[in-house]
């Protein structure tokens, strides 16, 4: 039951919801690595002894695996029984679910691409968060950025400074949060090369540039902070202020006014001193953090993007060691400043930001004074302070992670154990809790998980050390869903799940739509989320079960406390989520997929063409495929719906097919639309009927002598889907696949009256011309064996002639495998 369907129980009835979900099992929505640790976890309000849970299979309810609960301690989260699930032992790919008792957890997939794209996904917010030129709105926005305030002689002259990123659902730009951001993407790029995409261009519109979008995002990033440190020793930390905080309305809409001329925003110098226009003020002690933030973000910059922007490299470079010495010449902590509230980013720590640079800089230049400098720094901060204290105030230990530890436990050993000792303070925290979590439950709590899971990898990594595998894999599925609310944290993640609905945010407000992409803050303990100002609870909570223990978290649109997404924590997330897609590459590097997740092409390295032919209640053209494939000795893929499977008619068809070894796979069962033609993330359909359809179409398979083992690859009815779609299958163990992009031969059900009508001769046409410019190697071409009468022009009367053409040139063909 989704939350929108429980406030629907509770305006149509008025009943509470306290009923609604007493016990759970929380999985990661997302799904699993076949070879990672894979623990469920069991919630209950009631007590319940302890028993063996089982894992079926999605699809039959078959049962794959079996196993003893661990007791877990439920009650900080006011629950009277916790169990652990381990599942780890299962690793086939497939659909599966997990049960215990009469509780059953939502269906999940276990395949070597299940976070494939999750890296590039998150970009989407950070487009949706630029501000100067922002694609997402095809606009411009806070053009007149700015005019300096706090400079001992530039104070009140107009700089250039637009561009950089809103810092999250206001529209201020912090150099504190967007620095760390663009490092973040750096290094991500810097660790996982060849997992990111080339989909957007520089200004962030669709359409391909040959630069990773990635680079392109970091590279928004760098251009904004040059802008913000015009020359040596000039750095601005932050446009704007939270007079910003006036209501929903979205960025080329601000009309905000702070006093000055127009619409010109206040542009901060950094001062070393403290700072704020009026009552409030912050505490800065010194430039360090903030300069050494913009050394590390140049350095890295100028390596990484040196092979595409060469002069730019050079010029960063340049503006990367000048930083360092500012950020030597007035030692401390640089926060951001406050005017109405007395709200800022409390940054307390700097000597982690110099060790950053250091080593940053000494892996842009060899120069061993950079190296020294850096283990220097870094031991005068061993373990980031949050980790070691559980605490923190707003921003206060800040990165969250310690990057320049990762570079420097490769030399030295001293470094290493470092990354052990902040995550043995996690991990002692978080033991007994039944989802290992001992992260601090402060505002942002999700940018530590984020943190903590970064640390955890690269100690791995570095040490070949796994005794924080488990704890790790537990904050990675806490992000998507395996907690207590049982919801993914990251917007749209996945399609089709469990997901932030109504983040605290403009564009939901205004135009409906979930900010795609973005890590909202998450849950915060009781004690500070009632302590907040400002905080509007807007609906009934449907989860207000789970929120009756140690933390809170709401999925309204009034909770900026945790449902606010930020564009820092999610750049953060990017080179997690790209190196478990590295750790899946080399499997699923044999297929090609579209930008809803199904497969286009198949081992695309191999000379293979794929047949597939879809048919729901037409198919007068079967038999003479079938002669046409028997004669020419090629294997080709059948999908039929469950009426077509059922219809007398077409039983003899069906019988040469399985007896011919032809594929033979599902198309639905009453070949519904599942989603609108326009507007495609639109469902017309729910997850049920979904479900409840395919199965039925499986029934039917398994009827005439189709093993589900030997069906997993599924065909979408028309042909037409969505990425929730395409995740709902794969829960269930199926690969969605679809013709292969530019091969026209779908349109061969078209009639001569139709504006899209293609002839015979122009489908041949347009497979030859794919074959000419791109190859068909792994190529899916779908041709129906039936059409409408009044296409006299059958396309499946070519085949003969189709498939001599192409094995002239050398290509095979075969069924799906």
């Amino acid at each position: 039951m989704t939350k929108r369907a429980l406030l629907l129980l509770f305006f149509l009835f008025g009943v509470s919801l306290s009923f609604a979900q007493q016990k759970v099992i929380r999985v990661n929505q997302l799904g699993y690595l076949p070879q990672s640790v894979k623990v469920a976890v069991f919630l209950s309000s009631e007590a319940q002894d302890a028993g063996e849970f089982q894992v079926l299979e999605a699809l039959t309810g078959k049962p794959v695996y079996e196993a003893e609960v661990k007791h877990s301690n439920g009650s900080d989260w006011g629950m009277k029984t916790a169990f652990r699930l381990d599942f780890s032992a299962v690793t086939k790919s497939g659909g599966y679910y997990l049960k215990l008792g009469e509780t059953h957890s939502p269906a999940f997939q276990i395949a070597t691409d299940v976070y494939n794209g999750t890296a590039d996904f998150l970009l989407k917010y950070m487009r949706q968060q630029r501000c100067g030129f922002n694609p997402y709105l095809q606009d411009s926005c806070h053009l007149h950025d700015g005019i300096i305030v706090d400079h001992p002689t530039k104070t009140g002259k107009k700089i250039d400074v637009t561009g950089g990123w809103h810092d999250a659902s206001d529209y201020l730009q912090y150099l504190t949060t967007s620095a760390n951001a663009t490092y973040q993407l750096l290094y991500a790029y810097q660790q996982n090369p060849t997992v990111f995409n080339d989909d957007y261009k520089g200004n962030g519109l669709p359409g391909a540039n040959g630069i990773p979008d990635i680079l392109d995002e970091a590279k928004w990033g760098l251009d904004w902070m040059v802008k913000m440190n015009p020359l040596a020793g000039e750095m601005y930390n932050q446009i704007a202020d939270d007079r910003d905080h006036r209501g929903y309305r979205l960025p080329n809409k601000d009309t905000v006014s702070y006093g000055l001329e127009g619409t010109y925003r206040p542009v901060y110098f950094i001062t070393g001193n403290s700072q704020g226009l009026a009552e409030h003020k912050n505490r800065t002690t010194g430039v360090s953090s903030s300069a050494a933030k913009y050394a590390s973000s140049f350095a890295l910059g100028a390596m990484m993007i040196k092979k595409y922007y060469p002069e730019f490299a050079k010029q960063i470079e340049r503006k990367a060691a000048e930083a360092y010495t500012f950020a030597l010449s007035d030692l401390g902590a640089c926060q951001t400043a406050c005017n109405v509230s007395p709200y800022f980013y409390e940054e307390a720590n700097y000597v982690d930001d110099v060790e950053l640079a250091a080593t940053t800089l000494y892996q842009l230049t060899g120069n061993e004074y950079y190296l020294a400098e850096a283990k220097k720094w870094g031991s005068v901060e061993n373990v980031t302070p949050w980790m070691s204290t559980g605490f923190a105030r707003h921003y206060q230990f800040y990165p969250f992670v310690n990057l320049g530890h990762v570079f420097l436990a490769q030399k030295d050993e001293n470094f290493a154990d470092y990354l052990k000792q902040g995550l043995t303070h996690i991990y002692d925290r978080g033991k007994d809790d039944p989802f290992l979590n001992g992260i601090p439950f402060i505002w942002c709590s999700n940018n530590l998980v984020a943190a903590a899971l970064t640390q955890a990898r690269t100690y791995e990594e570095i040490t070949g050390d796994y005794t924080f595998v488990e704890m790790e894999a537990a904050l990675r599925d806490w992000l998507f869903g395996c907690n207590p609310w049982g919801t993914s944290m990251i917007c749209g993640l996945p399609a089709g799940g469990d997901n932030p609905e109504l983040p605290h945010s403009s564009i939901t407000k205004i135009l409906g739509e979930t900010t795609y992409g973005g890590l909202v803050d998450g849950p915060i303990s009781n004690t500070l989320f009632s302590s907040l100002i400002g905080i509007n609870i807007q609906q009934p909570d449907p989860l207000e079960d789970f929120n009756m223990g140690k933390a809170v978290y709401h999925d309204d649109m009034g909770d900026y406390s945790s449902n606010e997404p930020t564009m820092d924590g999610t750049a953060s997330l990017s080179y997690y989520l790209s190196s478990l897609e590295e750790l899946g590459i080399d499997q699923h590097n044999e297929y090609e997929k579209d930008g809803q997740g199904a497969i286009r092409r198949i081992n695309p390295s191999e000379k293979n063409i794929y047949l597939i032919f879809s048919a729901h209640d037409k198919a007068e053209g079967a038999a003479h495929i079938l002669k046409v494939l028997n004669k020419k000795n090629c294997k080709a893929s059948f999908f039929f719906t469950g009426d077509f499977l059922r219809d007398k008619q077409f039983q003899s068809t069906i019988k040469k097919v399985v007896k011919n070894g032809h594929y033979f796979g599902a198309h639905s069962d009453k070949h519904l639309l599942y989603c609108d033609w326009t507007k495609r993330d639109s469902l017309l359909v729910d997850r049920f009927t979904f479900n409840r359809d395919l199965k039925n179409n499986y029934k039917v398979l398994q009827q005439h002598g189709i093993s589900i083992d030997d069906a997993s690859w599924f065909l979408p009815p028309y042909e037409w889907y969505n990425a929730a779609t395409v995740n709902w299958a794969g829960a269930l163990g199926l690969k969605t696949v679809n013709f292969s992009p530019g091969i026209r031969s779908n349109a061969d059900y078209t009639t001569p009256d139709m504006k899209n009508y293609l002839s015979s001769n122009q489908i041949i046409k347009s497979i030859f011309q794919v074959e000419e410019e791109q190859g068909l190697n792994g190529a899916v071409v779908l041709i129906h064996p039936g059409t409408e009468a009044k296409r006299t022009d059958k396309f499946y009367l070519r085949l003969e002639e189709l498939i001599e053409k192409l094995q002239t040139k050398g290509y095979r063909f075969k069924r799906l495998p």
